[in-house]
């Protein structure tokens, strides 16, 4: 058999031409038509697997046949997290540009672990950060252009970590690294705080009793003098404190914690500040809600998610340090198979030394795009466009006898309950998502079963807000009337 009769497998770029407009085809319908779909999926635990061949195809199939089968067999298991009635958890937004530069991503194929290795992979995302610290109103310490410099993470939950190593390694004068932890390192967050950092603090080998739950106020934001007399507590007791995270838009109520105040605390105690803005950072874009960040200025490091309200598509966690060289100091590890001119020129940043894989995709790519793509006006106008709907619903919420608001609503997330008890509450978020209408999630606020509406989808519009309000008053008339 001849070279030339030998079969390739592989998909000539004819047919990539075709079958790539028909995939892209395929997610254009899919927007225009999300909606006809549950928003909640509604199959049962297996019942995807249970549809699937027991055994992979011996022979290639046309491909034709596996993107026909993604209706029957895959659709079924979706959840529409770029459904407009998609008001649960927070948002993993995702838009046209960004699809299209994740796709480009995609087809250069791309391991940016090194500037060497693409050079334009590394210096993009140098450069649109540097752009996010202006567009955000970051403080400049932030930029690349000084002792500081951001880099892209695939989520905020990394970025913790990442922090939190940096913090550990300068406390401990970067023995951690060789020594490993002694068992006196500490950290802090808050009661609220996302469930990232006490997992951050097991993974960094601090431990979960280690992790100190500062108390919230009234708005469910960290106390400042309760994180004082807890450091302060901890020194007497022979601890060494390392880490503070702050959050800016807690996960359960979109609390803010105050920067400015816990920023002072860090400073005088010589402990590393960590602020997660991981969806409520994405409305800096607008000046009048920089409120949020006051204080920042006094942090070590900053993360928000444009995946997340930005709409970009997961997942892209952008994370900025005041210090690259205690970041890098902490992760660095230069084997000889990675030396290259370069590195060892000092002229470059290789992106692997800023967080835990070696690995890294072109993810600066798509975020590119969507800034180009909206331009800052057009992504304030959909920040705006949200917060006012969120708002909307805040005070029809108020208005109507039977809920309570549960909890400020700063921005565009939403707390609220029925007054008729956890019960009722749990009935109705259940009625609700099972109807396919809508997806709502829940917390617990005072103790009390708490329900959460987030608006941020890229699609939402006023019309799904108003039909989300109405189908929760309809709910909510029958959970009450079967008490």
């Amino acid at each position: 058999m001849t070279s030339s009769d030998t079969p390739s497998y592989h998909m000539t770029p004819d047919q990539f031409r075709r079958y790539g407009r028909a995939v892209v085809d395929w997610i254009a319908d899919y927007m225009e038509r999300v909606e006809s779909y549950p928003v909640l999926s509604q199959v049962q635990p297996g019942q995807i697997r249970a549809g699937l061949p027991a055994q992979p195809p011996a022979q290639g199939e046309p491909f034709e046949a596996i993107l026909a089968d993604l209706e029957p067999l895959i659709m079924p298991g979706i959840t529409h997290w770029q459904s407009p009635n998609f008001f649960a958890f927070f948002p993993a937004n995702a838009s046209g540009p960004a699809i299209l530069g994740d796709l480009l991503s995609s087809g250069l194929g791309v391991q940016g672990m090194l500037w060497a290795t693409s050079p334009a992979c590394t210096e993009l995302e140098t450069h649109v950060l540097d752009w996010l610290v202006d567009m955000l109103g970051l403080p400049e310490k932030f930029k690349s252009t000084t002792a500081g410099g951001g880099v892209i993470q695939d989520t905020a939950s990394s970025a913790t970590l990442t922090a939190l190593l940096a913090g550990r390694e300068r406390a401990t004068g970067w023995q951690s690294n060789e020594r490993g932890a002694d068992g006196r390192l500490v950290a802090y967050t808050s009661t609220q705080a996302h469930s990232s950092v006490e997992k951050a603090a097991k993974i960094a080998g601090l431990g979960r009793q280690n992790l100190r739950l500062i108390e919230v106020d009234e708005r469910f934001a960290m106390r400042p003098e309760a994180l004082a007399q807890q450091i302060e507590a901890d020194r007497r007791a022979g601890l060494v404190p390392c880490f503070v995270c702050a959050t800016v838009g807690t996960t359960s109520s979109n609390a803010m914690d105050p920067l400015r105040p816990i920023g002072e605390v860090c400073q005088t105690e010589g402990v590393w500040l960590h602020v997660d803005a991981a969806m409520s950072g994405t409305a800096a874009l607008c000046p009048e809600f920089r409120w949020i960040h006051d204080g920042v200025e006094l942090a070590d490091s900053y993360a928000f998610n444009p995946h997340k309200w930005m709409f970009t598509n997961f997942d892209c966690d952008c994370f900025w340090v005041a210090d690259r060289a205690a970041l890098i100091r902490t992760l660095s590890i230069l084997p000889e198979y990675l030396r290259n001119q370069a590195t060892e020129s000092g002229a470059v940043f290789d992106y692997r030394d800023w967080h835990i894989p070696l690995g890294r995709r072109f993810r600066a790519l798509k975020l590119w795009f969507v800034i180009r793509h909206y331009g800052v006006e057009g992504l304030r106008y959909h920040v705006r466009r949200h917060v006012e709907l969120a708002q909307q619903f805040a005070a029809w919420v108020q208005a109507d006898p039977r809920f309570e608001l549960a909890a400020p609503a700063p921005l565009n997330l939403v707390c609220f309950r029925l007054r008729a008890g956890d019960e009722a509450n749990r009935r109705l978020m259940d009625r609700l998502n099972r109807s396919g209408h809508l997806y709502l999630t829940h917390t617990v606020l005072d103790g009390k079963v708490t329900l959460r509406l987030c608006v941020g989808q890229t699609h939402t519009e006023a019309r799904h807000v108003e039909a989300a309000w109405r189908r929760i008053c309809e709910a909510a008339e029958a959970v009450v009337g079967e008490q």
